[in-house]
């Protein structure tokens, strides 16, 4: 099977929903799994801060994204504050449920229903970013304003800046 024939029903979602939010699919395949910024960013040769991680969360029960940097960790109990609630991350199986697929391949968009989403505002500064296809062998690449748009997100930060520390 080469590259261009490869699919699966997660990524075959993630393109529709590209498609629908009026951008062409540029889905890449990789030969081995990239579950983590690190794994991917290496891949991709990009600074690990230009991997947009998809994490999922819960606040006050109800689904989390949070699109963070994959230089930065989200700060549950700064962001709960932010957000005026409790974060807790999800369960394999609440992720799954939330978004259809599995963790390590989750995408920002594709998923059952549109999840509350926050984008870090770290990933303003890179020109191109990268985020997971809905496979743990994908990713396409997008901006910060588009990641935005297609997530319906609220920009903000993540994690506290050294002042607010």
């Amino acid at each position: 099977m080469t590259a261009e024939d490869r699919t699966h029903p997660a990524v075959e979602r993630v393109e529709a929903a590209l498609q629908e939010a009026g951008i062409e699919p540029r889905v890449r395949w990789f030969e081995s799994a990239t579950p983590t910024a690190v794994s991917a960013a290496a891949e991709l040769g990009v600074e690990i801060g230009a991997i947009a991680n998809s994490l999922v969360f819960t606040i006050d029960g109800e689904p989390l994204l949070v699109m963070t940097s994959g230089a930065h960790r989200v700060d549950t109990a700064f962001l709960g504050e932010r957000l005026g609630g409790r974060i807790r991350r999800a369960d394999a199986e609440t992720v799954k449920a939330a978004t259809g697929q599995t963790i390590g391949g989750v995408a920002p968009l594709g998923h059952p229903e549109r999840l509350r989403t926050v984008v870090d505002v770290a990933l303003a500064g890179y020109p191109e970013v990268w985020a997971a296809a809905g496979h743990a062998h994908t990713v396409f690449p997008t901006t910060f304003a588009e990641l935005v748009r297609i997530t319906g997100g609220e920009p903000g930060p993540v994690e506290p800046t050294p002042t607010e520390s």
